[in-house]
């Protein structure tokens, strides 16, 4: 496995949601930088003479339990038993829908608002396996500010990082929270979520369960948590593999054989977290994860919803890929390339695809 690390510059775990938008936002506002040098993979060749084929995968942010399956893949070797040579583009200036859509990558990490905004922009994105079956998102506040329910964060501080699906999010949990008012202060900032609660100027805020609540309990944190699906936010796999319409057309069988070893990578995370855990800690950049018994703690949390409620790994449904930017549509938080609201549905069937999963 190679990771380029740009720069020279060690990660840190920082991002969740507010990396998710920085993607999009990034991948709709910037042009393409020239990405040299990111070729290379560590394991063994297959024994078959055909070379194996070079294939990049553009992470969505810092490396992270929602990335063990590839990790556990790439130390085992199983994309080089499938005769592909995986290379990870690490999360850089330019978004991974942006590489995907250009070319630049064959594959990413995203996420459904992700797709479905570049779709909506023209960018022939496809999810072709789901990592984690559903929405492991929340909104949150400390015990010790004293707002207990959802209903009380209305008129409040919310610690945004400006995406245009936040605001009706939260309004939709604040309606079906019974709050007297859907209204409160969505104020943009650059601080993560628990550093942005923790600094009192802010009352709420929007984490992953799997990591920034983790992350809390380990510095002694003690949160009020409010599901975003358990209030009327329609549920969706979160995050997603994606690649592109003419790559997909024009290589199946490397698609295919992609999410053989990809599938083999989180079917083992599932069914031994801390040796995935491992995995992931040896094979990310040096300097990553500065405690890693957050990283087995997240991965005890994420292993087994993986493929929870599903038949097997990846996954996906026509409902989640229809509910969720359904939402998106209705809310107005989808815009077109000229930045004009969209006037028509997206078409909710051509975002994803199941076909080139293992059988289950």
């Amino acid at each position: 496995m190679s990771e380029c690390l740009g720069h020279g510059g060690h990660f840190t775990h920082r991002g969740g949601l507010r990396g998710r938008f920085r993607a999009v936002a990034l991948g709709l506002a910037l042009a393409l930088v020239p990405l040299a040098g990111c070729a290379g993979s560590t394991s063994t060749n297959t024994g078959t003479h055909a070379p194996p084929t070079p294939v990049s995968l553009a992470l969505d942010w810092t490396p992270n339990t929602n990335h063990t399956g590839i990790y556990v893949a790439l130390a085992n070797g199983w994309y080089r038993q499938e005769g592909i040579d995986l290379s990870l583009t690490p999360y850089g200036s330019v978004a991974p829908e942006q590489l995907v859509s250009t070319g630049r990558a064959q594959f990413a990490v995203s996420f459904v608002e992700s797709v479905t905004q570049g779709r909506a922009v023209g960018q022939p994105l496809v999810s072709i396996a789901a990592i984690i079956q559903h929405n492991t998102s929340a909104l949150v506040s400390l015990k010790s500010s004293g707002l207990d329910s959802v209903a009380s964060l209305a008129g409040k501080r919310y610690a945004g990082f400006g995406a245009p699906y936040e605001q009706p999010v939260v309004a939709s949990a604040l309606k079906c929270g019974h709050a007297t008012s859907t209204d409160f202060q969505n104020v943009t900032t650059q601080l993560d979520p628990i550093q942005a609660l923790k600094s009192k100027q802010f009352d709420f805020a929007w984490i992953y369960l799997g990591w920034e609540a983790i992350e809390a309990q380990h510095e002694g944190l003690a949160l009020n948590v409010f599901p975003v699906t358990q209030y009327c936010v329609p549920d969706y796999p979160s995050p997603v593999i994606i690649s592109g319409e003419s790559y997909i057309k024009a290589h199946p069988d490397v698609v295919r054989r992609f999410l053989a070893a990809t599938a083999r990578g989180y079917a083992y995370a599932i069914a031994h977290p801390r040796a995935a855990a491992d995995l992931l800690i040896k094979g990310a950049p040096a300097g990553t994860f500065s405690d890693t018994s957050l990283v087995y703690d997240s991965q005890n949390y994420l292993s087994p919803l993986y493929a929870q409620g599903a038949k097997c790994w990846g996954q996906q449904t026509l409902q989640a890929w229809t509910n969720y930017p359904r939402f998106m549509y209705q809310s107005n938080s989808l815009s077109d390339a000229n930045g004009q609201p969209l006037s028509q549905p997206p078409n909710y069937a051509a975002a994803f695809t199941n076909q080139f999963l293992p059988a289950c």
